[in-house]
C-alpha cells in the first residue's frame, strides 16, 4: 500500500506572502461587496500549485490564533516589532478560513500557540506512518526536518520551491536540523525580535555548533573560546537560554486532526460556489 503523504500548510505564511505580493502595487482585488480578496486569491493559487506539484493524499492548514502566545508571556518584546496588520488584510483572515473549509481542508489552530507549534505537533503525530511535507515561507520550521518530515519552502513567484530533507539541510548549513534551535538561540532572530547573544552572528554561531554540537557543549568548553566570544556569551547567558526557549517549536500542543478528516478531496460544487461568492475567476480550473 502506498504511504500517505500529508501536507501541512502554514496558512499565515501563505496569506501574508500573497497579500504583500500584490499590495505593493496597490492591487487589493476589491470585489463588488467592497471586500479585498488579494491575499485569499494568492493563498489559493499557492495552495493549488503546491498540491499539483507534490500530490499529497492529505492536507491540513494551520493558523496563528492572535498575537498573544506563551512566547510573548516569557518575553513581551517577542514579535513586538511587527506593526498592525494592514486594514485591507484584516477581513481576509476569517474569510480565508471559510475558503479552506469550502475545500474540505481542516483548519487547525490553538490560542496561546503559533501555527508552527501546531504544525510541529501534527508532524510528530503523522510521521509514524506517513510522509509529511510542510509548506511554508518561514525558515524557522526547518528545525522540524527529520527522516519522514520534509519542508517545502516557497520561493519568489508561484511554483518555485526549495525542498529540504535532512541531507539537503546538512549540506547547506553544516549542522543538523535539530541544532537550528541552538543556532537561533546564539544569533537571535531580528524578525521575531529576540536578540540571542549580542555580537554573535550566524557564521560564529555555526562554527561553534559544528565544533561543540550544542549550547551545553559550548558552555562546557568556554575556556577554549576566544576572550571576546567568552565575554559575549557570559554577559548574555540569561538571554541565550531564553532565546532558545523562544526559538524551539513546541511539539506537544493539544491539537489533533484525524487523517480521515484530512483526506484531500474537493467537492467541486462547494468550491465553485465559494469562488463565485468571492468573485474569483479561473481558480477552480487549477485543480483536477
Amino acid at each position: 500500500m502506498e504511504k500517505n503523504k500529508v501536507m501541512l500548510v502554514d496558512g499565515m505564511a501563505l496569506l501574508f506572502r500573497s497579500f504583500y505580493a500584490t499590495a505593493m502595487s496597490g492591487y487589493f482585488m476589491i470585489n463588488s461587496k467592497g471586500i479585498p480578496t488579494n491575499a485569499i486569491h494568492g493563498f489559493v493559487r499557492h495552495l493549488f500549485t503546491a498540491v499539483n506539484t507534490y500530490k499529497p493524499s492529505h492536507v491540513v492548514c494551520c493558523w496563528d490564533m492572535g498575537s498573544t502566545t506563551f512566547r510573548t508571556e516569557m518575553f513581551p518584546e517577542y514579535k513586538a516589532n511587527r506593526g498592525e496588520a494592514p486594514v485591507e488584510l484584516i477581513p481576509q483572515f476569517d474569510l480565508v478560513k471559510d475558503v479552506v473549509e469550502a475545500l474540505d481542508i481542516p483548519n487547525v489552530g490553538l490560542a496561546g500557540y503559533e501555527a508552527d507549534d501546531c504544525i510541529g505537533t501534527l508532524a510528530d503525530h503523522y510521521k509514524q506512518d506517513s510522509e509529511v511535507l510542510i509548506l511554508t515561507g518561514d525558515q524557522d520550521i526547518l528545525q522540524l526536518i527529520e527522516q519522514n518530515v520534509h519542508v517545502v519552502l516557497l520561493k519568489k513567484g508561484y511554483g518555485n520551491y526549495a525542498l529540504y530533507k535532512e541531507e539537503t539541510f546538512r549540506d547547506e548549513k553544516g549542522i543538523s536540523p535539530k541544532q537550528m534551535v541552538d543556532l537561533k538561540a546564539l544569533m537571535g532572530d531580528s524578525s521575531d525580535n529576540y536578540p540571542g547573544v549580542k555580537g554573535i552572528g550566524e557564521k560564529t554561531a555555526l562554527n561553534l555548533l559544528m565544533k561543540y554540537e550544542s549550547i551545553e557543549g559550548i558552555l562546557e568548553n568556554l575556556s577554549e573560546l576566544t576572550k571576546a566570544q567568552r565575554t559575549k556569551i557570559e554577559t548574555d547567558l540569561e538571554m541565550l537560554h531564553l532565546s532558545r526557549k523562544l526559538a524551539r517549536i513546541h511539539c506537544e500542543v493539544t491539537v489533533s486532526c484525524s487523517l480521515d478528516d484530512a483526506i484531500f478531496q474537493i467537492n467541486r460544487e462547494k468550491m465553485i460556489e465559494k469562488f463565485k461568492e468571492l468573485e474569483f475567476k479561473n481558480l477552480d480550473s487549477m485543480i483536477g
